[in-house]
């Protein structure tokens, strides 16, 4: 699996195209409802070995205005070349395509999102020849969402809003309602915002979170996907409930156990050191001697 929230960022528009809909309701951009979405190539490269990508790239068919092109980018920092590239790639498009364009910026942290939502001037000061405006969608304005209800409504939105809320101190709520509102979704919807949402959440402590809420409450899903979360959620249970019969066994034999020394068994997740340290622990005549190598 591929633990990269930037992937995720962007590939949710490639699971669920309809989706810009309801984020573009959530902004306030007045944009008529999409009749048809298609998946477009990303490659921008030119003849010339120059190599440019955007991240997804959508055709948006609508009943009034026609059809629009929408191109997708996950930012995880801020990228000064993004100055250069970006306006690269609407103009690029708007050739090749002969459609209007709309770039949208995914992001995951305030500072992030308020430098990317800053226009990008192409001129000089007192005229300027080309302004690019993107869209940004980020922990400013994305919803956080604690209603089971609204969640089921609107997984894909409610997807979105978790990964891009991945910081934020109450993304335990957030995710707990995700995952009950997949309690009832069948499994093939279920599995793409299971996947979604570990990429998305990346290395974060959330993940650890999201996973276990996965382990609990999907437990009924047989998928690769939610076995290999679920076996993940399980070996760290196991690991943690063995590093605490470890220091039982030491403090109810009256032996002191330093922070340094309880931080090393809590963090240990490999279960067969872990039953190591816990047969040296009943006889051990210092609790250090748990660790000793024979």
């Amino acid at each position: 699996m591929v633990s990269s929230p930037h992937e995720a960022m962007h590939r949710i528009f490639q699971e669920y195209p309809a989706l810009f809909s309801r984020v573009s309701e959530v902004l306030g951009v007045d944009i008529p409802p999409p009749t048809s979405v298609t998946l477009m190539p990303t490659d921008l490269t030119e003849a010339r070995p120059v190599e440019r990508r955007v991240d997804t790239l959508l055709r948006i068919e609508t009943e009034v205005g026609g059809p629009f092109l929408l191109a997708i980018e996950a930012q995880g920092k801020k990228d000064p070349d993004k100055t250069v590239s970006w306006p690269y790639y609407v103009t690029y498009l708007h050739n090749r395509y002969r459609l209007p364009v709309l770039l949208l910026v995914v992001c995951q942290d305030h500072a992030t999102a308020q430098w990317a939502a800053r226009p990008i001037s192409i001129g000089l000061h007192q005229w300027q020849t080309f302004i690019l405006s993107p869209l940004v969608v980020g922990p400013h304005n994305m919803p956080v969402i604690t209603d089971v209800a609204k969640a089921r409504k609107d997984l894909a939105l409610a997807t979105l809003a978790a990964i891009t809320h991945a910081d934020n101190p109450d993304v335990g709520a957030i995710l707990k309602t995700l995952s009950a509102a997949l309690r009832d979704a069948p499994e093939a919807i279920a599995d793409p915002i299971v996947e979604l949402t570990a990429q998305g959440l990346g290395n974060r402590p959330a993940a650890q979170q999201w996973r276990n809420l996965v382990a609990v409450d999907l437990s009924f899903y047989k998928s690769f996907m939610s076995e290999e979360i679920r076996d993940e959620g399980r070996a760290q249970g196991r690991a943690q409930g063995r590093a605490e019969d470890i220091l039982l066994v030491l403090e109810q034999r009256g032996l002191t156990v330093p922070d340094r020394m309880r931080e090393r068994i809590t963090d240990c997740g490999d279960p067969e050191t872990l039953r190591q340290w816990l047969v040296r622990a009943v006889t051990a005549a210092a609790a250090e001697e748990i660790f000793a190598e024979k």
